[in-house]
């Protein structure tokens, strides 16, 4: 008998098989992934720093309001449509894309510290997917949110074409660059490749006060693709090693050209990719200030030349142009990392243009502070803590997690999903109580290739690698969700498990190159008591009989085309 990871295998190779040379599944070497650039005819090519830069949408909510009409407890409700678009991502043709409202990126949700949020997306893709034989279903995880397990992207709680699942938010943690994207058990790397990612800033009263705001508040969703000769995506996974295309794009938009005033601007870099990993730096030589990580706003600003970032990190920078003339280029190149297959133009990211500021000098920052007030545990009273204020002589309990490739498939401590799936869901590689807290060393035991090891609801300090010295890199001192294991690394952190006001539930922990998280490395851990709160049964999704036009997305205006 056929099984479903059989077929899910075999339709995705139908894909790569379009795009270019392949090898046939098991035959690739771990040591040797096949180049597959796109097929484009020249005049379809794009041309770095010929596009014009752009900024995601922001959707604006269909409903706010007070629950029980009580002012500090405020909410705010959203729709949200996962169907099919064009995108124009090279000169002369159009890509199918599936997309939140049918774009990629998907809008921007802006959202304030306790606001409640309720998120109703509905899925009405076609019944079977674009780059898989597989059925269009999809999963929602809010990335960086400390959710409940039903409603945190669990990887088997699908949704089907023709149904809709309403997604609750707390949004209690501190400010910090979220994102949403899909997490379909098997196909993760396909709905994410396929435009099913957007970027949802958190904001508290901390970061509005010391960070810069509103035009000068930037997100860059990162990504790599390759094109068929149609414009249409391309796919080649390497025989589950990864996915790395010669294009890349900055909110959809290849190699863009952004025009900045002489002003600080402070990026949200979100790396989107399935696979691929990059190494951030300008042109002129000059730092860039971290100011924020995964999980919110770093102690100390870090100038770094460069960083290095994986797949669904989220590293917050200030770049000042104040020091450029009117006029002057300035270009964020990508200097790569080990394990990824580079090509003439994947060592470019994208280009700023210093143009003449007209307006008031009201918002601009006079100097760039070197420490920030990142506030306390919005959960103090219940005993939470800062992700940073934790301390080694803190944790009741230390653990390891070893990431090794082993029989072919990708593994977390020599288990798979597929382990926890036939466990019915029960088996954990942890329960600790809520609140607790504990250390756990992450070790890349698979002798090459890197692993950005995302943990899901927490926030994380890392406290030791055993490279750099033994400490930290300088851009990771601050929380983090997603940790990067380069080859034969190891890298320890500490953390809290802050459930909120609720008693906790079953999380998962995987490797955030897509491609190898599908196949299939993953497991989970529970907090507290993990009967309560079932990721799959506790809000099911539902049909949906109202029209496609019930909820017309409204979207804030944004500021001029390539700005």
């Amino acid at each position: 008998m056929t099984t479903r990871r059989e077929v899910l295998q075999l339709g995705a190779i139908g894909v790569v098989g379009s795009v270019g040379a392949m090898s046939t599944l098991g035959m690739a070497r771990m040591s040797d992934p096949v180049p597959t650039p796109s097929l484009l005819a020249p005049a379809n090519m794009p041309v770095p720093y010929a596009g014009v830069f752009r900024r995601p949408p922001e959707l604006v909510p269909y409903a706010t309001g007070f629950d029980a009409g009580d002012p500090a407890r405020p909410f705010a409700k959203f729709a949200l449509t996962q169907k099919l678009g064009q995108g124009k991502f090279v000169p002369g043709l159009s890509t199918t894309v599936a997309g939140y409202n049918g774009i990629f990126p998907g809008p921007t949700i802006r959202v304030n510290q306790g606001t409640r949020t309720e998120v109703r997306i509905r899925n009405a893709l076609p019944a079977t997917a674009l780059l898989h034989s597989g059925a269009f279903n999809t999963v929602t995880h809010l990335h960086g949110s400390a959710s409940l397990p039903q409603f945190d992207g669990y990887a088997n709680d699908f949704t089907t074409p023709g149904k809709f699942k309403t997604y609750h938010y707390p949004n209690w943690q501190a400010a910090r660059t979220l994102w949403y994207h899909d997490h379909n058990h098997l196909v993760t790397a396909q709905g994410v490749y396929s435009g099913l990612a957007a970027v949802y800033p958190l904001s508290d009263r901390f970061e509005r006060a010391q960070l810069p705001q509103g035009e000068f508040d930037v997100p860059l969703l990162i990504s790599d693709v390759m094109f068929k000769a149609d414009a249409s995506l391309g796919y080649n996974d390497n025989g589950h090693l990864g996915l790395w295309g010669d294009i890349i794009m900055v909110n959809g938009v290849p190699w863009p050209t952004m025009k900045v005033k002489p002003r600080v601007y402070r990026f949200r870099v979100l790396v989107g990719s399935i696979t691929r990993s990059y190494r951030p730096t300008l042109s002129t030589g000059d730092p860039f200030y971290v100011v924020g990580t995964d999980g919110g706003m770093t102690p100390k600003v870090e100038a770094v030349k460069s960083w290095r970032q994986g797949t669904a990190e989220r590293y917050e920078v200030l770049i000042d142009f104040r020091k450029y003339k009117v006029g002057q280029m300035i270009e964020m190149r990508n200097l790569s990392n080990k394990n990824n297959v580079d090509y003439a133009n994947t060592n470019k990211i994208m280009r700023f243009q210093v143009v003449a500021d007209s307006g008031s000098a009201a918002g601009s920052i006079s100097a760039i502070p070197m420490t920030l007030d990142t506030g306390a545990s919005p959960n103090a009273a219940r005993g939470g803590l800062h992700a940073m204020d934790l301390t080694p002589g803190m944790a009741v309990a230390k653990r390891e997690l070893r990431v090794v490739r082993q029989g072919g498939e990708w593994t977390i401590n020599e288990e798979t999903w597929e382990d926890v799936e036939k466990s019915g869901f029960s088996k954990v590689f942890a329960s600790p109580p809520s609140y607790s807290v504990e250390q756990w060393t992450i070790t890349n035991a698979s002798g090459g290739w890197f692993h950005p090891v995302h943990i899901h609801l927490i926030d994380a300090k890392i406290i030791a690698r055993n490279t750099n010295g033994g400490k930290p890199f300088p851009w990771e001192n601050g929380p983090k969700d997603v940790f990067y294991a380069g080859e034969n690394e190891s890298v320890t952190v500490l953390m809290q498990f802050d459930t909120g006001a609720h008693t906790g539930g079953r999380y998962m922990i995987h490797c955030h190159n897509l491609v190898h998280e599908d196949h299939d490395m993953m497991v989970q851990f529970s907090v507290g008591d993990w009967r309560n709160n079932d990721p799959v049964s506790s809000a099911r999704p539902l049909v949906d009989t109202t029209p496609l036009g019930a909820f017309p997305p409204t979207y804030r205006p944004l500021y001029p085309a390539g700005t």
